[in-house]
């Protein structure tokens, strides 16, 4: 069934972090189309207008604020705008990443070990922090980790890194939050995006990512949001403290 013909999240308010284009972007929008109202972010208004006008004019309910998560007033100005405009909130995806540097670890700056771990790990504990009493029971949680946190490449060894703790942070947030709010956890594979040009605008890099896949193709960020639309929803509703690899079969976990 198309997208579009799906309700699942009818009535739903959902926060989407840096989701003015890329994955982020493709997972606000299947929420949407899905029924949810969605709430977007990133560091840029342009970009944020932009993505608001874009939902718009598909037929999504969107409300827009720039966000840098690091920035503490920015996180409660999401949270504060989302609840004010809509009342709750059901459907949190946490979905910021960094990744400034493809040094070795043991070449890595400290200030570019903080930016990655204050970026990918910390701000989705403190915006949780923030909307933990603004969920609603029933709701969903859903982190974005990588499958570089299963097999972290040489190139983005500390960013990998930061993902295998995001696992880690699935299944202690899924415990203290349950029974009434669901926390699961998304590793996408290589996905043809701004924030991966460098892996895969390389056409040997990028054949060599496809070869390890059994699907022979990169994904799509239609791929991750569809996985997305599925944790958000009542379909979902037995499962928690989870990670769905959406890789196309490259090596993640027995």
């Amino acid at each position: 069934m198309d997208a579009t013909n799906k309700k699942r999240l009818q009535g739903k308010v959902a926060i989407v972090t840096a989701s003015t284009q890329g994955i982020g972007f493709a997972i606000a929008l299947r929420l949407g189309l899905e029924g949810a109202a969605v709430v977007v972010s990133s560091r840029k208004q342009k970009n944020v207008d932009d993505a608001v006008g874009d939902l718009r004019s598909k037929g999504v309910e969107a409300t827009g604020v720039v966000c840098h998560v690091s920035n503490p007033q920015h996180r409660k100005d999401l949270i504060d705008t989302t609840v004010r405009n809509y009342g709750h909130i059901d459907i949190i995806v946490s979905n910021a990443a960094a990744n400034p540097s493809i040094d070795n670890i043991l070449n890595t700056k400290e200030s570019v070990l903080d930016k990655l771990w204050e970026i990918n790990v910390k701000a989705t504990i403190l915006l949780l922090q923030d909307a933990a009493s603004h969920l609603r029971k029933g709701s969903s949680v859903i982190i974005i980790s990588s499958i570089a946190g299963y097999q972290p490449e040489a190139s983005l060894a500390m960013y990998g890194v930061t993902k295998t703790a995001l696992l880690g942070l699935t299944k202690a947030l899924a415990a203290e939050m349950s029974p009434e709010t669901r926390v699961n956890c998304i590793a996408p594979g290589f996905v043809p995006t701004h924030f991966a040009d460098f892996l895969t605008t390389n056409e040997a890099i990028r054949k060599s990512i496809e070869e390890k896949t059994l699907m022979k193709r990169l994904g799509t960020t239609e791929d991750m949001a569809a996985a997305a639309a599925f944790l958000a929803s009542d379909d979902a509703s037995y499962i928690t403290a989870e990670t769905i690899v959406v890789a196309g079969g490259m090596p993640s976990r027995l």
